[in-house]
Formats: structure tokens, C-alpha cells, sequence
């Protein structure tokens, strides 16, 4: 039978797993704790040596790290044809490399959508209310004393700006609707499947659509050239008092021109779930009482998690029994 790795954290579908792959391949665990091990025990003799496929979990890093050139080169050269990789995001990924390399790369979008978008929708909550000051000061034994009514808002009636309406951004979007607040988006191409309350800015309305947003929302994937992307004259085009709501990736916004705007009080909030540089957090943030911010949480319930597993899992399956898998990213297609 061929032999396929589990490689990172399996916690909700262990036996799922069993199940899928019981007959049908040998299932390997990944248990070398670096990467001079782990690339050791890919060569013929060694104990990953002829697996085709890899599961794949973020965590991996803590002990191999990224699958960079060198690890994707080494996978390549044992006989890995597919890395179903459990996550939406997959910037950990050199995924041109495997597409030169032959090896096919699948993520797990949808798993995470409604998961992800509720954790937008609190942050947005939270700024637009001060509602992440207001229990921090509730625990201090400030009660109201240090809030303002004057810099708390409702959502019903305003503005949300959706920067990337895929699955996520969309789940956000039928979740603000309902206060109803008015949604609007910006994409590459105008979604044909979006409701008609959507409604779409192209390109040469972007600017537009920045200056009626009271709310940004940020949900592109990271990749070289969506780094920066929402930079400072993007957010100078926000109208004063915006707030910016991040569940994507940190870099995908210039940190820097983010703070400046605090600071001056262009961006009235922020809601941040993702950092440049995580597990770090620029400690500038912890001075703006109108930031609410999160570690990183989008997807940590146990329900995403394991649709998320799963959803890896059979697309690995896929590969294995029928040549080819599910959701493969469009690099690789």
C-alpha cells in the first residue's frame, strides 16, 4: 500500500482518519523533532521514505518549519505528489516551488468560514462599541467611568467594506447584513454568485468605496504581492473614524501606516486578529484603548477544527485513491 504522513497536530479525526485510510494506505506520523531529521528520514531506508502524500497542520513549523524550497525539493525527490494542507491560508507554503516540483498542493476553504467570519464580526463589534476597553475596565474596577458614548457606534445603518469576498469575507457579510448594515466589496472580478445586496467596486472605484466604509474588513489571502496592500494610502482614502478589521494575515497590512492612523485618529478602531510577526505583538498596540485585539483565534473551536481536519484528510484520500484531490489551490491548477 502506499504510505502517506500525517504531518503536524490530528486532535478531532483520529478516527476518521483510521477509517479513511484503513486498506487503502499506510499512515505515518511525523515524529522527528527538527528538520535535520525530518529531511534525514525522507531518503531511501529512512522511516518517511516512500510516502506520496502529506497531511499537513501549521504547527509542523514549531519543530521542521516552513515548507520552504528545501523541504519541497526533499519531499519531491521521496515521491510526494500532493500536500493537503488543513487551513484556508497557506503562505507557509512555497507553492510555485511545488508546482515546478510536480507536487500538487489542496487547502481547506470553507471549513473555516463561519468560524472565522463570527470572529470578524465580534471585532468589528467590539470596536465600533468599545466593547473590549469596556470589560477590560470593568475588571479594573473602573465600571464606565473612563468611556464615552461619543466614540461608540451602532452597526445597524453602517458601512462595511469587504476587501476580498471569498468564503470568508462572504459569511461576514450575510452576518452584518442582518443588523442590516450595507455591504460592499471590493474583488479582482465581480463575484456572479454574490446576492445583489452585495454591492461591487471594481478597481477604479476603490478609492470610492474607501471613502464611504465605515468599516474595513480585510480577508485576501498573503501572498508577495498582496503584502502591504492596505498601506497608507489606502487608509488615508478611509473616511475619519473608520475602523479596520483584520482576520487574514498581519502583513497583509502596513503596520506602521495602521499605527500612525491611530495616533492621529484618522481610524477611529481596530480589530485585529493576525500580526505581522506572530506569535509577537507590536507592544504599541496595548497603548490604544480603542484596540481589540486577539490571539490569532479565527479558526480555534473544536467544530472548525475538525471540519477542517477532515476536509484535509479527504482530499488526501483523493489523491490516493482516485489520482487526484479536492480544493487545489489555484497555484497548483
Amino acid at each position: 500500500m502506499p504510505r502517506v504522513m500525517i504531518c503536524g497536530d490530528l486532535v478531532w479525526a483520529h478516527k476518521e482518519c483510521e477509517q479513511m485510510f484503513a486498506g487503502v494506505a499506510d499512515v505515518v506520523v511525523m515524529s522527528s523533532p527538527d528538520r535535520a531529521d525530518f529531511l534525514a528520514s525522507l531518503k531511501s531506508g529512512g522511516k518517511y521514505a516512500g510516502i506520496v502524500g502529506v497531511y499537513r497542520h501549521n504547527i509542523s513549523a514549531d519543530k521542521i518549519g516552513i515548507f520552504d524550497k528545501e523541504i519541497v525539493d526533499a519531499l519531491a525527490e521521496a515521491g510526494v505528489k500532493w500536500i493537503a494542507h488543513n487551513g484556508a491560508g497557506y503562505d507557509q507554503i512555497d507553492v510555485l516551488r511545488c508546482k515546478e516540483k510536480g507536487i500538487t498542493v489542496s487547502n481547506t476553504p470553507g471549513a473555516v468560514d463561519d468560524a472565522t467570519a463570527t470572529t470578524g464580526l465580534y471585532l468589528m463589534i467590539s470596536a465600533l462599541r468599545q466593547f473590549s476597553k469596556a470589560e477590560r475596565d470593568v475588571r479594573s474596577g473602573l465600571w464606565k467611568s473612563q468611556l464615552r458614548s461619543g466614540n461608540a457606534h451602532d452597526a445597524t445603518g453602517r458601512t462595511l467594506a469587504v476587501l476580498g469576498l471569498g468564503g470568508i469575507g462572504m459569511r461576514l457579510a450575510e452576518l452584518a447584513h442582518a443588523f442590516p448594515m450595507r455591504i460592499v466589496y471590493h474583488n479582482r472580478r465581480k463575484l456572479e454568485s454574490a446576492p445583489e445586496w452585495c454591492e461591487y467596486y471594481p478597481a477604479d472605484r476603490l478609492d470610492e468605496m474607501l471613502g464611504i466604509a465605515d468599516v474595513l474588513s480585510v480577508h485576501v489571502p498573503l501572498k508577495k504581492e498582496t503584502e502591504g496592500l492596505v498601506d497608507e494610502k489606502m487608509i488615508r482614502k478611509l473616511k475619519k473614524g473608520a475602523i479596520i478589521v483584520n482576520t487574514a494575515r498581519g502583513k497583509v497590512i502596513d503596520e506602521e501606516a495602521m499605527i500612525r492612523a491611530l495616533e492621529d485618529g484618522h481610524l477611529g478602531a481596530i480589530g485585529l486578529d493576525v500580526y505581522p510577526d506572530e506569535p509577537a505583538v507590536n507592544p504599541r498596540f496595548f497603548d490604544f484603548p480603542n484596540a481589540t485585539l486577539l490571539p490569532h483565534m479565527g479558526t480555534e473551536t473544536c467544530d472548525s477544527q475538525k471540519k477542517m481536519e477532515v476536509r484535509a484528510l479527504n482530499n488526501l484520500l483523493g489523491y490516493v485513491t482516485k489520482g487526484k484531490g479536492f480544493d487545489i489551490i489555484p497555484e497548483c491548477q
